[in-house]
């Protein structure tokens, strides 16, 4: 019988900040999104406690390759060669050569980059699968059906299990800590699109979903409420974040302001520390600089 589990990776000492999605069919196990590489460790640990290692593992199915996601893969690969990884196709050639993407990291994180992801290994090309969307996989028993959800990523995929109806939804559902009061955008930059993000959540909706696994953290029930829900409040940042662009002298005001709004939102639903988990996992700041992006591109397309 095919087996889900979430493996709790404890970034950073935090419990219920990042998952990573252990698919078990007929003797084949895959990861979906390993999580960063500082927490390699942690999922050594979670592996072990189940009986399997790195080693046993078969496949990695990454819904993107943001490093909280992915950034363990090529360590991964490096231990146990026959790993198969599965990217969208405008996804992996930062898999291949990291370079750009760890330089874009290093401009969000600074200094604190290392020690939040540790080393982010390339991971060779022919261990790559490429993914458009559309394709359905075949792990052991187990069929997954693959989206094609950008809107948080241009190459954000999402993987959908017909069987028990769970869409495993990366970063295109926000971020709910288990099933908690609140859902939480989280908006990095570089290619933040909320047009295509709303074509995303039509794409899941159109599976209809019983429940969402999320990567920060753990399944939402009720998918069509959660997702209601998701994608106002994500249109509603957006217009925080335009609102204050327009009115704020520089971005360093702007930031704070949106800093300041946002957690007073949060304070709404959740207790201080609950706002800081999700601050945390989410990159608060990185959030107010993929919306700015975003407005900026859409208000000047050719700028």
């Amino acid at each position: 019988m095919p087996s889900i589990s979430l493996l709790d990776l404890n970034w950073a000492g935090r419990p219920r900040s990042i998952a990573a999605i252990l698919l078990e069919s007929d003797g084949r196990h895959a990861l979906i999104d390993p999580g960063p590489a500082s927490t390699l460790e942690n999922l050594r640990a979670q592996l072990a406690s189940r009986g399997l290692s790195i080693a046993g593992l078969h496949d990695v199915l990454l819904t993107h390759i943001h490093l909280d996601h992915a950034g363990a893969t090529g360590s991964l690969v490096r231990e146990n060669p026959n790993l198969r990884v599965y990217v969208h196709r405008k996804g992996a050639a930062h898999l291949i050569d990291p370079a750009k993407l760890l330089a874009s990291a290093g401009r969000l994180w600074g200094p604190d980059l290392p020690r939040l992801f540790g080393e982010t290994l390339p991971v060779p090309e022919k261990n790559i699968q490429l993914l458009d969307g559309g394709e359905t996989l075949s792990l052991g028993a187990q069929k997954i059906d693959v989206l094609y959800t950008p809107g948080h990523a241009s190459h954000h995929v999402t993987y959908f299990d017909p069987q028990e109806g769970i869409a495993l939804a990366g970063d295109t559902a926000g971020i709910r800590i288990e099933n908690g009061p609140y859902i939480m955008p989280a908006t990095p930059p570089p290619d933040i699109d909320l047009a295509l993000w709303d074509d995303s959540f039509d794409a899941i909706l159109d599976r209809h979903p019983k429940k969402l696994l999320l990567t920060h953290f753990g399944y939402a029930e009720n998918p069509a409420e959660h997702l209601g829900i998701f994608r106002a409040r994500l249109h509603h940042w957006a217009g925080i974040t335009e609102r204050i662009l327009r009115s704020a002298p520089d971005d360093s005001t702007a930031l704070e302001s949106f800093l300041a709004e946002t957690r007073a939102e949060m304070r709404q639903y959740l207790s201080d520390d609950a706002v800081n988990q999700y601050s945390f996992t989410a990159g608060l700041p990185l959030s107010f600089l993929g919306l700015a992006r975003h407005i900026r591109k859409r208000d000047n397309p050719a700028g």
